[in-house]
């Protein structure tokens, strides 16, 4: 059903405006009489849980960071299934983020590339709206990411940093400091170590006892990623997201015409999955068992899920694929892991 819903209808739209109309079915979720049916219906047939990070996840499947920005639909988004969310990117400044359009679909390489630019309310607007979901019953684990401010310059990126830490920590269960989109003017140089290690530093004395973990790009070298998951377990963090976009074009079949007109921005879906799925491995090599690793990047079904855990990721999350495959996704990747731990 929902793929020819798709085909016929939500590919002819605006690929922002189709997110947008989702999104706001599934923030009005739990305002239905049905949330019980709802959760019955999608939650797991078997034990999923995982505890990590001082937590317990009823699956260790989630949706990632760049879907709830702002941290307005993640009730719903639980209900739909996903044992996690991760909402923003948010940054201590409000921002209107990239002009449009920034949103485009490689449907051929079930792939999506954006240039958002972290568009979002800003963290002090985030922190009370979260304040209130940490006491809804049977809410998801609630991740927050947190990025730096475009009006700031890279060397005052610490304390924007720290305000939204400030602000967002005591209402996350998780924080990650995203310093990995390519959206964002000189973010990624976060990532060279002399930058990174001070940043970290300063955002785990600050956030306290909320957990924290850094997420990183897949186009740092092998070296790249055993430096940085060094620094992470040397530093003291609780995990490692791996991985955001990539600025690659590799590997793509859509028209080059399409791909063109799509212009900048970072690609995520399909083309991503073995680069994603060979930084996990990277990282898996070098840090202890007990640090948390969650994968993202090109995942589709249980099959991807159940490699990624095989692989070493703690958590899997998933995105681009929510478009293509629509709101019972998390559902499936559930009853997909129920089937292939019950063998």
């Amino acid at each position: 059903m929902y793929p020819f819903f798709f085909a016929t209808v939500l590919s002819k739209l605006d690929p922002e405006f189709a997110h947008h109309l989702a999104f706001d079915v599934i923030r009005a979720l739990p305002k239905l009489r049905l949330s019980s049916a709802i959760r019955k219906h999608t939650r797991p047939t078997t034990d999923l849980s995982v505890s990590t990070l001082g937590l317990t996840f009823p699956t260790p499947f989630g949706v990632a960071a760049g879907f709830d920005k702002d941290g307005k639909a993640v009730i719903g988004l639980g209900l739909l299934g996903f044992g996690h969310v991760e909402v923003g990117t948010l940054t201590a400044h409000s921002q209107p983020g990239n002009p449009t359009p920034r949103l485009f679909r490689l449907v051929r390489d079930r792939a999506v590339i954006n240039r958002m630019g972290f568009n979002n309310g800003g963290a002090a607007d985030a922190s009370k709206r979260l304040s209130k979901i940490r006491h809804v019953a049977h809410r998801p684990v609630l991740g927050v990411n947190i990025g730096k401010s475009r009006v700031v310059k890279v060397d005052n990126a610490i304390d924007d940093y720290l305000t939204s830490t400030k602000l967002l920590a005591p209402v996350a269960d998780y924080l990650v400091v995203n310093v990995s989109s390519p959206n964002t003017p000189g973010l990624r140089g976060l990532q060279e170590l002399d930058k990174l290690a001070p940043l970290l530093t300063a955002v785990k004395a600050e956030a306290g006892s909320t957990p924290l973990l850094v997420k990183i790009a897949p186009d740092l070298s092998d070296d790249e990623v055993v430096r940085i998951a060094e620094l992470v377990v040397s530093r003291g963090l609780d995990g490692i997201i791996a991985t955001n976009t990539t600025i690659s074009r590799n590997g793509l079949v859509s028209d080059r015409a399409v791909i063109d007109a799509a212009g900048a921005g970072g690609l995520s879906g399909a083309p991503l999955a073995a680069r994603s799925l060979e930084v996990l491995r990277v990282i898996r090599r070098v840090v202890p068992s007990s640090l948390c690793v969650i994968s993202v990047g090109g995942v589709s079904t249980a099959d991807d899920v159940a490699e990624r855990l095989d692989a070493g990721a703690t958590l899997v999350q998933g995105y681009s694929a929510f478009l293509y495959l629509g709101p019972l996704w998390a559902r499936q990747i559930n009853r997909g892991l129920s089937r292939l731990r019950a063998h």
